[in-house]
């Protein structure tokens, strides 16, 4: 049974910290993943805001935030901008895909796509897509092949805007199937590739799920003959619940699963599918998100 496993990076500790011991952890286990990077200014303090919403404040209290992501990151770019995480730290980023992981884009400004997409036009997309692309292949020394939308915010303007970098799928929604997107009755040549798992922060103090309890859950759904994508967090389970992450690494494969790299799904099963991308909730994550049409885990928004 078959993983894809997919690494958001949203900040400058996740990639200091998080992304070489999941790299150290991953190669004890002989896994590879696919890591999506924000490489621009670290402002995701800027979130603090947000605090003044029930549903943000609740999620924060649930998942023991500050214990959780730590006070560098809830606190960064508050009082001046943040630190360029590309630039700071370029080293990590190779070092990453050198030892053998796709390396793709998952933002410029993690914190500005996450809160002002909705307010973007495609020029403003594109511009900080383009920021992004550009520094991780100058980094890299080639284009980046794939990239994640940040907090899974997408519209139909973002995968148009995509069409035009080098991209050879997106994974910016969640979902159930790999599909090309309908955007205005066109299917766009650029496959998406949903995360179809809950991640460590929307179930965590949920329905009587905790540390003790959450790799079991985990475990529960994944499925033979279905696509599981899981989606881990590099300040999540790179760091304060690395641990736990070793430990369900471990019981996956000892139940008989094996986990790859999301470009290797378009090899195993080449997309068919054509569906259309609508903002609908998921449970425990606040705000809306970019989900598959069809996918029964998400819900329409109030």
């Amino acid at each position: 049974m078959k993983v894809w496993l997919k690494i958001d990076v949203d900040t400058i500790r996740g990639t200091k910290h998080g992304v070489p011991a999941l790299c150290a952890l991953l190669a004890e286990q002989g896994i590879k993943a696919t890591f999506f990077f924000s490489v621009g200014p670290d402002n995701m303090g800027r979130h603090i805001w947000r605090l003044l919403r029930p549903a943000f404040l609740a999620k924060m209290l649930r998942t023991r935030a500050s214990a959780l992501y730590g006070w560098d990151i809830l606190l960064k770019g508050t009082l001046w901008p943040g630190p360029v995480i590309g630039q700071k730290l370029e080293s990590v980023i190779l070092a990453t895909a050198r030892a053998g992981h796709e390396v793709g884009l998952h933002a410029w400004d993690h914190h500005a796509w996450q809160s002002r997409l909705d307010r973007m036009d495609s020029a403003a997309i594109h511009r900080t897509l383009s920021l992004g692309v550009e520094l991780l292949t100058r980094i890299l020394g080639r284009p980046p092949a794939c990239s994640a939308a940040p907090a899974w915010k997408s519209n139909d303007l973002v995968p148009r805007e995509k069409t035009k970098f080098a991209f050879v799928y997106n994974s910016d929604c969640r979902g159930e199937s790999v599909f090309y997107p309908l955007v205005g009755g066109e299917a766009l040549p650029q496959p998406q590739i949903p995360t179809t798992l809950p991640t460590y922060d929307e179930v965590i103090g949920r329905r009587g799920i905790s540390d003790i309890n959450f790799n079991d859950f985990i475990l529960s759904l994944l499925k033979p003959g279905k696509l599981n994508v899981l989606t881990a967090h590099a300040e999540v389970e790179g760091i304060k619940a690395i641990d736990l992450f070793r430990s369900f690494l471990k019981r996956a494969e000892g139940k008989g699963s094996f986990f790859v790299p999301l470009g290797h799904l378009l090899k195993d099963h080449p997309p068919s599918d054509r569906s259309v991308v609508v903002a609908k909730e998921i449970p425990g994550r606040e705000g809306w998100i970019a989900c598959q049409s069809s996918s029964p885990s998400c819900r329409d928004k109030n």
